[in-house]
């Protein structure tokens, strides 16, 4: 199946997160724990819905001898991935798709189904899901990566400081995790990002940001990047780094729950 083209995502993430390999909180440490902790076999399929960069799929094509495709709408990290997969060795095993992931089923079912910080794709974690399963093997494994409250805002307020629209954006660990058995799933594994791997999401924009500012001080885009430069850091060292946490879950479909797709 085609994506649907869209122009890309806003320039502000293809600056900020221009020098990222990883475009969530995820550390490269527990990008492999993942890997490892899911078992696939060598030659599984794996499909990646907003692949970013495409550290995920390129270092388990490399350490797992996986096989699997990647479609982001980022027409730079898109061609950051096919270098990576160059780089690593394993540009025959994997392949990077620039367009829109919503809607994307894949022509053959695969061992793993991933969709890791971008359940936009399907209008949220349900939506997404449902999209998932539907380019699924029996018995394959979903990854689901989602932010989480680590401590619930007292106001919209600062909900809205985390970058959320509202407090109920986001649901806490415990309650994210029951909301997948809902859904007919069993949680059968869970990376979760650390303060520390948040720090390098986030604290890595910075100096990447001044240094395209010192490069680009004339782009019309500019102000845009020195208003973000200047209170991002205080912002998220304020709320980000202090009420939310980030996991990416290990899905499967528990028996007599599945519905014709």
């Amino acid at each position: 199946m085609k994506t649907r083209q869209n122009t890309d995502i806003p320039r502000i993430f293809n600056i900020s997160e221009s020098a990222h390999r990883i475009h969530n909180p995820i550390t490269l440490d527990k990008l492999a724990t993942l890997g490892a902790a899911l078992r696939m076999e060598p030659g599984t399929q794996v499909l990646d819905l907003g692949s970013g960069s495409g550290e995920m799929l390129c270092t388990w094509a490399r350490d797992h001898a996986v096989s699997g495709t990647g479609i982001d709408l980022s027409q730079l990290f898109t061609q950051q991935a096919t270098q990576r997969a160059i780089e690593l060795g394993v540009a025959d095993r994997v392949k990077f798709i620039h367009g829109d992931a919503a809607g994307y089923v894949s022509d053959d079912k695969v061992g793993v189904a991933a969709c890791v910080g971008a359940t936009w794709i399907g209008g949220g974690v349900a939506g997404t899901i449902e999209l998932l399963a539907r380019s699924l093997r029996p018995g394959g494994i979903m990854l689901i990566g989602e932010p989480f409250w680590r401590q619930l805002p007292a106001t919209e307020d600062i909900a809205k400081n985390c970058l959320a629209h509202s407090v109920s954006d986001f649901l806490i660990l415990p309650e994210l995790l029951a909301s997948f058995g809902r859904l007919g799933y069993d949680v059968v594994e869970m990376v979760l990002a650390d303060q520390d791997g948040w720090d390098r999401y986030e604290a890595a924009k910075w100096l990447t940001m001044r240094r395209w500012l010192d490069a680009n001080p004339n782009d019309a885009f500019a102000k845009e990047v020195r208003a973000a430069l200047t209170t991002e850091p205080v912002r998220y060292a304020t709320f980000t780094r202090e009420y939310v946490g980030w996991g990416v879950f290990a899905l499967m479909e528990r028996p007599n729950s599945a519905v014709a797709r």
